[in-house]
């Protein structure tokens, strides 16, 4: 199946019980036991799982094209139980600008856990190699990164990683498996926050965790079960609805940013564009190594916090707001909002100035976003 049938019919999408052509939201805690002892039992307590949950991770399982996904009630929640996989002692690696809340888990509590990191440019593969230590247990991918897309070749990492017997992860939110497949070049786990893209309607909050491999599945279930971070049974069923025009709605999205990089790259008030589809950003060749498009998020930098500001105030149709991945095209401010979690020092390392800002293209006419974008930069 191709992709927009594949996410129509390739999954659980008929309730089973009856027939129903939308999975229903079975709003409820604990199930009636038929008998005691009943073996045959397959629902005890929504927090271990539940009709609506299990479709949903049928569904997961079908748009990462994986043995197994575990849903969560957060995008953070599934980076970071996938990194509880890590040990006391151990040693992981993540790129120098990986996501604002990515860094702070990773700055704030795991060295609570003993456990080492190291930040590094990831696009460097001998800066990957060397940064490689006796207790290194696994390398966190992220590309595009967030916010300034930078481009990382999640192939040659993954071998390095292979040669090291180490565990790789992959945040693949701003692509989305539909456009590149982390999992198909190797990726022990990916993980994606599903109020993104995957959703599209900027109303849910959650998170998935997908992988080929059962003992890692296993322990990530587990961890779902006892961490408690599940998703509610509205969000799955907001969820399931989502996905159905998620091909559709990618496919404008991604058409509409690659238009709008190039107008903003042209342009004079604008100093800096960030986007993959272009083939002046660096990592382009190895984006396209990797993808089939540019992705619908860019960034771009005005001169100065005035030149920003008025920009921001002109702007009309996009709405200023944290998130991307709506059907509406959002903007916003790394530095005050994303990463605002981060010192700063910190942005300053990862690049995020306070002129930068962020587009998540939605599906808009084009005409109608060109035309914006154009009478906000004219002052």
């Amino acid at each position: 199946m191709k992709d927009n049938t594949r996410l129509l019919h390739g999954y659980n999408v008929i309730d089973e019980y009856t027939g129903a052509a939308s999975i229903p939201i079975y709003q409820t805690s604990t199930f009636h036991n038929s008998e005691l002892y009943c073996k045959k039992q397959k629902y005890q307590y929504s927090r271990f799982s539940n009709p609506t949950i299990d479709a949903l991770e049928d569904g997961f399982r079908c748009l990462e094209k994986s043995k197994y996904a575990v849903s969560f009630s957060s995008g953070m929640a599934a980076i970071t139980t996938s990194l509880m996989l890590l040990e006391a002692g151990n040693h992981v690696i993540f790129p120098l600008e990986v996501y604002g809340g990515t860094c702070q888990f990773s700055n704030a509590i795991l060295p609570d856990f003993a456990i080492e990191r190291s930040y590094i440019d990831m696009a460097n593969l001998e800066e990957v190699k060397n940064s490689i230590k006796e207790n290194t247990r696994m390398i966190y991918i992220e590309t595009p990164s967030n916010p300034l897309l930078k481009i990382c070749d999640i192939d040659e990492i993954i071998k390095i990683a292979k040669d090291h017997n180490l565990l790789t992860v992959v945040d693949n939110t701003f692509m989305t498996s539909l456009a590149q497949e982390p999992l198909k070049l190797g990726a022990d786990i990916v993980v994606e926050s599903v109020s993104k893209f995957i959703n599209g309607h900027s109303d849910v909050i959650a998170g998935l965790a997908a992988t080929n491999d059962q003992e890692i599945y296993e322990k990530l279930k587990l961890y779902q079960k006892n961490f408690g971070a599940i998703v509610g049974v509205e969000d799955a069923w907001l969820i399931l609805r989502g996905m159905k025009t998620m091909g559709i709605r990618l496919k404008e999205s991604v058409k509409n940013a690659q238009e709008i990089a190039e107008l903003l790259d042209k342009h004079p008030k604008v100093k800096n564009v960030y986007y993959p589809g272009l083939k002046t950003h660096p990592g382009h060749e190895v984006h396209f190594k990797q993808a089939t498009n540019g992705g619908a998020v860019l960034s771009f930098e005005l001169y100065n916090e005035e030149d920003m500001k008025e920009f921001l105030r002109r702007l009309e149709i996009p709405i200023l707001a944290v998130s991307l991945g709506g059907v509406e095209s959002i903007i916003s401010h790394p530095a005050s909002m994303s990463h605002a979690c981060l010192s700063c020092e910190e942005r300053k390392k990862q690049g995020v100035t306070d002129c930068l800002l962020r587009l998540s293209c939605g599906i808009e006419d084009i005409e109608d976003l060109i035309a914006d974008f154009e009478n906000a930069l004219d002052f």
